[in-house]
């Protein structure tokens, strides 16, 4: 009987260079996986594999040295696990994040949570070519946001509060952009310098910075054959809402405008910025 090649590639069995064996790529959201998904990972590399995995760069978990005849009882063998293949191809790939503010002291987003609902509005969605997510959760940008097709990360639009400062300075030194500084015993903020980072409010002892918590989100990133660095074409984006309007918006430009084959980056280039930019503003405003 034909192997389907792309329908396996289409559902995460990937050709290896050996012949009839491939490597099956695993979902993964947002990097998280739980015990139970990775005893269940582990058993059927052994089982079905040669007993190895291999961690990619975007946070999924491959398992080599699967046979073709094994497909099937692989994927029911995973389900058991809470487990289930991932995907290739011209698709909506799986959406990476950093530890974010559940976990890391620098983070200003919960990455897994954002991670988690564009995961469950776009993954596989079918486009001219692959389409990623990246979600980071502060100026740290542990998961190079601006790498990927659409890059999220974490932001706070700060303010101060002079009746709950003591002048201590602090914020001052916390600041690496030289955005904050004491003048005639006042705190001055240069927003024009401020890069939203949010430190002055983590290392304030008294309260006296206030943050609003934001995206500030990047599009048309691209790290392979070709490498540009996604651009920020918004403000800093206030809430959840906000922000999937723009993905959405972001999303449909490529799936309405792409060549086939075609990644986002030179659609963009092809149409223009500012006709992208016009579509994101309209999305960002409602």
């Amino acid at each position: 009987m034909a192997v389907d090649y792309a329908a396996l590639k289409k559902g995460g069995f990937m050709r290896q260079k050996q012949k009839n064996n491939f490597s099956l790529r695993v979902k993964v959201v947002g990097g998280n996986l739980t015990t139970e998904n990775l005893r269940i990972i582990a058993e059927v590399a052994e089982k079905y594999g040669d007993g190895h995995v291999h961690l990619t760069s975007r946070q999924s978990v491959e398992i080599p040295f699967i046979k073709v005849d094994d497909v099937e009882a692989v994927k029911a063998e995973l389900a058991k696990g809470g487990c289930r293949p991932g995907i290739c191809g011209p698709r909506v790939r799986t959406v990476t994040a950093c530890q974010g503010s559940e976990i890391c002291p620098s983070g200003n987003i919960d990455t897994y949570h954002i991670a988690q609902i564009l995961d469950e509005k776009y993954f596989a969605r079918e486009l001219p070519h692959k389409f990623k997510f990246g979600v980071t959760g502060c100026q740290n940008n542990c998961l190079k946001a601006e790498e990927n097709d659409v890059g999220i990360k974490g932001a706070q639009i700060v303010n101060w509060k002079k009746e709950d400062c003591i002048m201590c300075g602090v914020c001052e030194k916390a600041c690496r952009e030289g955005a904050i500084s004491i003048q005639d015993g006042e705190i001055k903020l240069d927003r024009e310098k401020c890069n939203y980072c949010g430190r002055c409010v983590k290392s304030c002892p008294t309260d006296a910075w206030e943050g609003q918590q934001g995206y500030i989100v990047s599009f048309g990133g691209l790290f392979g054959n070709q490498i540009n660095k996604g651009e920020s074409l918004l403000p800093v984006i206030t809430s959840e809402e906000q922000l999937l309007r723009v993905t959405d918006a972001a999303i449909q430009f490529f799936d309405d405008n792409a060549n086939p084959g075609e990644r986002f980056k030179f659609t963009i280039d092809r149409v223009g910025v500012d006709k992208l930019q016009k579509v994101l503003e309209e999305a960002y405003n409602g």
